[in-house]
């Protein structure tokens, strides 16, 4: 029995498209190689049910196992041009709650009391 997931549930048309591409993608790059499913799932070390999953662009499948697979074909350096940096890259900058703004949708405790 599958696990359920919101964030699969309600995972977005276009996102669940740019997987099933790139299940496709990874299917032609293990047929070019001539390598069964079977043969795969042995070298991803992964079930033959999770390798099929990845190729049919399931939003469950491991990024691990996807990065795996990636790496058996020679393309694992395709993984850094996934979300680039913004050009403004404030990575070093911590983000923190207001203290003092409230945030949206969160009830105070001033709110609470009648």
């Amino acid at each position: 029995m599958s696990r359920n997931s919101n964030s699969i549930i309600t995972a977005h048309p276009e996102t669940l498209k740019c997987l099933a591409a790139l299940g496709i993608r990874i299917r032609a790059n293990r047929v070019a190689q001539g390598w069964t499913i079977k043969e795969m799932a042995d070298r991803l070390l992964c079930s033959q049910n999770t390798y099929r999953a990845i190729e049919a662009g399931k939003p469950t499948a491991s990024i691990g196992i996807i990065a795996n697979a990636l790496w058996l074909f020679g393309q694992i350096d395709s993984l850094n041009a996934l979300a680039p940096l913004p050009l403004n890259d404030n990575s070093t900058t911590r983000v923190r709650k207001s203290k003092t703004k409230p945030v949206a949708g969160v009830i105070s405790d001033d709110e609470r009391n009648f």
